[in-house]
């Protein structure tokens, strides 16, 4: 869905105010160490889709912590932002930094192979011009 200038504002706005209050109002520790790393505010405001991210272990208690939050956020929300209504707050974990995670571990663990097998080719290439040149040496010799 195209997003307009306006609407990235809203959406901007919405995570800004609530990473703030998780930072400094929510009290509750299961809420430490989550990230908030987007928002998706509908178009007439009713309805608010946070994305987090944490450490992969933490998901549920995390999930848990939020739904026993919720109300407290959105009301703290609606305090801060002049909308004319609080959204509904959908949290949403966001498994996209994990996916990249995963991949910036298969590409490492694959350039270690090439650099593994690099290494090798250059190894046989150097035995291989080794045991030529002495064959040419002895050929030499035995043509004198």
């Amino acid at each position: 869905m195209k997003q307009g200038a306006s609407n990235r504002k809203v959406n901007e706005q919405a995570r800004e105010v609530i990473a703030s209050i998780m930072l400094f109002e929510i009290s509750d520790p299961r809420l430490h160490l989550v990230t908030i790393t987007g928002c998706e505010v509908s178009y007439d405001r009713s309805a608010c889709n946070v994305f987090y991210t944490t450490e992969p272990e933490r998901y549920e208690e995390v999930e848990a912590a939020f739904a026993a939050a919720r109300g407290r956020i959105r009301s703290l929300m609606a305090k801060k932002l002049s909308w004319r209504v609080a959204p509904e707050l959908r949290f949403h974990l966001d498994r996209s930094v994990d996916e990249a995670e995963s991949i910036a571990y298969a590409l490492d663990r694959d350039r270690e192979r090439n650099l593994g097998a690099a290494e090798a080719e250059a190894a046989e290439a150097e035995a291989g011009a080794g045991a030529g040149a002495a064959g040419d040496d002895a050929a030499a010799a035995a043509g004198e």
